[in-house]
């Protein structure tokens, strides 16, 4: 068993995948019988008015990350939009010096858009779709070149996944 902890950290736009990918990784690590454990960044400071300010989601994912390494794990995949641009305070949070793998998915804006239009039911269609066109440009200029760029347009989340998980090294590992 791996005694330095190793983190996967998954960001992108809204509409290109994150959570399916997280899902189906966690799922191909499953069947491989490999330990890991996967968080949903949102959920970690999912508020409004929004408590960015107070450090909610990495105050969330030091007691969370604590409770894992307690059970013995010491592999975390951690999805959210900007993940990869605050690696540092992110793994801070976890407390123990994880080896870091950063993937950036990206799409395009009409795949985005047709993925959005899939899950945002209701009047707030519009306004996802513009801010996933934003956040993308953002995420282009700001996130470094040492992150791993994978593009999900016309993919099956299969292969998207399995190629996130050849970026980490894990599938050659047992727990």
């Amino acid at each position: 068993m791996t005694t330095r902890s190793e983190a996967l950290f998954l960001g992108g736009r809204a509409g290109v995948g994150k959570t399916s990918v997280g899902a189906e990784i966690h799922e191909q690590l499953s069947a491989a019988g490999i330990q890991h454990c996967l968080i949903e960044g949102d959920n970690l400071d999912q508020a409004y008015p929004p408590p960015w300010e107070h450090g909610l989601a990495e105050r969330n994912l030091t007691a969370m990350w604590s409770n894992y390494r307690e059970l013995g794990y010491r592999r975390l995949i951690y999805t959210n939009t900007v993940s990869v641009r605050f690696t540092g305070r992110l793994t801070a949070a976890m407390g123990d010096d994880p080896s870091v793998t950063a993937v950036l998915l990206t799409a395009d804006d009409d795949t985005a858009r047709e993925r959005l239009a899939k899950r945002e039911i209701g009047t707030g269609l519009d306004r996802h779709v513009e801010r996933s066109g934003l956040m993308a440009r953002e995420l282009e200029r700001t996130v470094p070149s040492r992150v791993h760029r994978v593009r999900t347009d016309g993919r099956e989340v299969p292969d998207i996944a399995a190629e996130v998980i050849a970026l980490t090294g894990w599938i050659w590992l047992r727990p």
